[in-house]
C-alpha cells in the first residue's frame, strides 16, 4: 500500500514518518514464507521485534536435513532472537513469553494454539493476520478455499486473538479480486504483501487509541479445512468449471493431477494450469482429441500446462508429442465409497 505525502517527490509507505512514540516493541509468532514478509514488514517499519517464535526446524530436499522455517531464517539473519517450542501449555514457556513484556505479539500462520496465559501476556494483547475476509474462511486453507470455491474476492482480517478458531474482534480489512488466472501461490504472495502493510496500519492505529476491534459479523462463517493430498486429484465426474478451479487453487502446493492407466502401472500427471474448452457429451475421464480436451461431469477440461514426475514443467502439446495420450482414452475417475 502506498501513500502520497504533501511535499514529497516519491511515494512513501505507509509507516515512514513515524513518531518514535508509534514504535512498539513486539514478539513475532510464525513459521512459512508469508509470514516471513509480515515479519519483514514490522522490521522495516522501525518496531523492535524482541523475540521470534517459529516451528522446529523440519527435514528438506533429498538429504532431508534440518531446514529452519522462512521466518527463523529472517530472524536469524536480522539478529533476533529465536525459539521453537513444540508447545506452548507449559508454565516455563509461558512464564518466558510473559517475560519479553511485549506491547503486543504478532501472529501470522504460526501453527501453534496460543492457550489464555499467552493470549493475555502482551499488553495490546495478540493480533493475527489472517487471509481471508473474515468471518468467510476461517481455519488453516483460506487462499486455497478462496479460489477453490469461486470467490470474486479476498483479503486481509487483522483480528485481536482470542480461545476461538479465528473468532476475535477484527481490527481492520483489506480486499483484494480474485481473477481468472489466480493462482494459490500468486494469491499467497499478495495477500503476504497485503498482510505486512495492513498489520503495520493497524499497529499504527492501535497506538494512537484510533483503532477499535469490532465483532465478527454471525452471518457467513466458513471453514477453511486442511489441504491435504488426497483432494488433489482430478475427479472428472465433477464440472469443468470446478476442476479448472482446483488446478489453480492447489499450485503449487498439493498440486491437482490426474493417472493415465499403462499396462505398466499407472502414470501421475501434475495439472499446472487448465482451460475450460468445448467438445461432445462422453462419459466423464474420456480424452476427445488429440489436445488432452477431457469429458467431465459437466462441460470439457482441457489442460495447457502439465508436468510429468521428475520431468520439468512444460506445454501439452509438447508433453503429448512424447507421451501421448489418444483420443478415446478414458482416465479413471475417483472410485465411488
Amino acid at each position: 500500500m502506498m501513500r502520497s505525502w504533501p511535499g514529497q517527490t516519491r511515494p512513501r509507505t505507509i509507516w515512514e514518518g513515524w513518531s518514535l512514540t508509534n514504535t512498539l516493541d513486539l514478539v513475532f509468532m510464525g513459521t512459512p514464507d508469508f509470514a516471513a514478509v509480515i515479519l519483514d514488514a514490522l522490521i522495516a517499519a522501525g518496531h523492535r521485534v524482541t523475540c521470534v517464535y517459529s516451528q522446529p526446524a523440519r527435514p528438506a530436499g533429498r538429504g532431508h536435513r534440518l531446514q529452519p522455517s522462512p521466518v527463523q531464517a529472517l530472524a536469524e539473519q536480522r539478529g533476533i532472537a529465536v525459539r521453537c517450542p513444540t508447545s506452548l501449555r507449559d508454565p516455563e514457556t509461558q512464564a518466558e513469553f510473559a517475560a519479553l513484556k511485549a506491547d503486543a505479539a504478532i501472529v501470522a500462520a504460526y501453527g501453534l494454539i496460543l492457550p489464555p496465559t499467552i493470549l493475555g501476556a502482551p499488553r495490546l494483547g495478540c493480533v493475527n493476520v489472517h487471509a481471508s475476509l473474515l468471518p468467510r474462511w476461517r481455519g488453516a486453507a483460506p487462499i486455497q478455499r478462496a479460489i477453490l470455491e469461486g470467490d470474486g474476492e479476498t483479503g486481509v482480517t487483522i483480528m485481536q486473538m482470542d480461545e476461538g478458531l479465528d473468532t476475535g474482534a477484527m481490527l481492520l480489512q483489506r480486499a483484494v479480486p480474485i481473477g481468472s488466472t489466480t493462482t494459490g501461490g500468486g494469491l499467497t504472495d499478495e495477500l503476504a504483501r497485503l498482510g505486512g502493510t495492513s498489520i503495520v496500519e493497524a499497529l499504527h492505529g492501535l497506538a494512537r487509541g484510533e483503532l477499535h476491534p469490532r465483532p465478527q459479523p454471525e452471518a457467513g462463517i466458513t471453514y477453511a479445512k486442511k489441504l491435504s493430498r488426497d483432494e488433489a486429484r482430478l475427479d472428472w465426474r465433477l464440472p469443468a468449471e470446478r476442476l479448472e478451479r482446483q488446478a489453480r487453487a492447489f499450485d503449487p502446493w498439493p498440486g491437482a493431477y490426474f493417472l493415465v492407466n499403462f499396462p505398466g502401472g499407472d502414470e501421475r500427471i501434475r495439472v499446472l494450469a487448465a482451460e475450460i474448452a468445448a467438445g461432445v457429451t462422453a462419459p466423464p475421464g474420456t480424452v476427445l482429441d488429440e489436445r488432452l480436451s477431457v469429458a467431465c461431469g459437466e462441460g470439457v477440461l482441457r489442460p495447457t500446462r502439465l508436468q510429468r514426475a521428475g520431468r520439468g514443467a512444460m506445454d501439452s502439446d509438447a508433453l503429448l508429442r512424447g507421451f501421448a495420450i489418444p483420443r478415446g482414452t478414458v482416465l479413471p475417475c475417483l472410485a465411488t465409497n
